[in-house]
């Protein structure tokens, strides 16, 4: 069974706009029109759910209302791509309350987003063959794209078949988050340190031959650590079937983290390795993190204590998480990580 890739976008297509974990407090209502504005100006029609409420608590509505709207965004032909204001905390409470069987047998949707997204799009990719973007979500967009990089809309917007590279620009941004109460129309990511990927491990690259340099290729999945960790060993995170059934060529696995200490963060990825997460993994890719070293460990040393006995390479701060700027990853699509002294890519083909 082959991968399936939604059609991709053209200009008068809609994308549905709803909030499967937390919603949008009135203060920052405005950064979501700017944002809606945004879409809208690349000839995209833009429908916002009713479930978005911020203000009320942690999640935009009951489970059961956020359920129905995804389907029914998931499931109108109208409706080209589904995309998050942003994460939160909760979307695991709608795994088993989707139809799954149903999205099965529809046409794919384009799903994008991440952080608490991922609860919801690796299950997405794994049990449907659906493509998801992992990349950056709804507030987000309107920031401008660094040279490098692609936007998820430039993603949507591809033919299957298509190759996308994209290289790190070599600086990320340090200063936490902007204030879009103030600042609603904010577009510049004050990208204010250099830096770009580092090699954690000794393992030998694959046809290269040298301890340095990384040329591999695989299937890409992943997503953020701390929500994902939960799914991992249940029916909608099951790795094993879909290797076998769409990765013989084995996998990139990405993983990031948000904001927990290095010790939570070992025990999730010791946890998601136990469960068989990593075994067909060719390479992992760690996304950039603010998140805390604890005491007795940095973030570096818990991904290696909990994967360093892969024997495959791991690469450090790939722009994949919650530290801007964000590099979309497509679940699903045909990776090749290119990692030298001279030269950092990754490019994905739509097949």
């Amino acid at each position: 069974m082959s991968i399936r890739y939604p059609r991709p976008l053209l200009p008068g297509d809609r994308i549905g706009v709803t909030s499967p974990s937390s919603g949008v407090p009135e203060r920052l209502r405005g950064r979501l029109d700017f944002a809606v504005k945004t879409v809208e100006a690349r000839g995209y029609e833009v429908e916002v759910g009713r479930c978005m409420d911020g203000d009320a608590g942690h999640v935009s509505a009951s489970a059961a209302e956020r359920a129905d709207e995804l389907m029914r965004m998931l499931t109108d032909p109208s409706i080209r791509a589904v995309v998050p204001p942003w994460g939160g905390e909760t979307a695991i409470d709608l795994l088993p309350l989707l139809d799954w069987d149903r999205l099965r047998e529809a046409e794919p949707t384009w799903v994008v987003g991440y952080s608490d997204m991922s609860t919801l799009m690796t299950p997405l990719t794994l049990l449907t063959g659906w493509a998801t973007v992992h990349g950056n979500n709804l507030m987000d967009t309107p920031y401008r794209t660094p040279e490098g990089l692609s936007s998820w809309l430039d993603l949507v917007a591809l033919e299957p078949g298509s190759r996308i590279t994209q290289v790190p620009p070599g600086r990320h941004r340090t200063s936490g988050w902007d204030d879009w109460v103030t600042s609603p129309e904010v577009t510049d990511l004050n990208l204010d340190k250099a830096g770009t990927w580092r090699r954690l491990d000794t393992t030998t690259g694959t046809a290269t031959g040298t301890t340095t340099d990384v040329i591999v290729e695989g299937r890409l999945i992943g997503g953020c650590t701390e929500t994902l960790c939960n799914a991992i060993g249940s029916p909608y995170a099951d790795l094993t079937a879909f290797t076998r059934q769409h990765a013989p060529e084995g996998l990139i696995v990405y993983v990031e983290a948000c904001e927990d200490s290095a010790l939570h963060i070992c025990r999730n990825l010791h946890g998601m390795r136990l469960a068989g997460f990593f075994d067909a993994a060719n390479a992992v890719l760690v996304g950039r993190t603010s998140a805390p070293d604890s005491p007795s460990l940095t973030q570096d040393e818990a991904v290696m204590d909990a994967l360093g006995g892969l024997g495959v390479p791991i690469i450090a701060d790939v722009e994949c998480g919650h530290v801007a700027p964000y590099l979309p990853i497509v679940n699903g699509a045909l990776g090749r990580v290119v990692h030298t002294p001279h030269r950092s890519e990754l490019i994905q083909t739509l097949t």
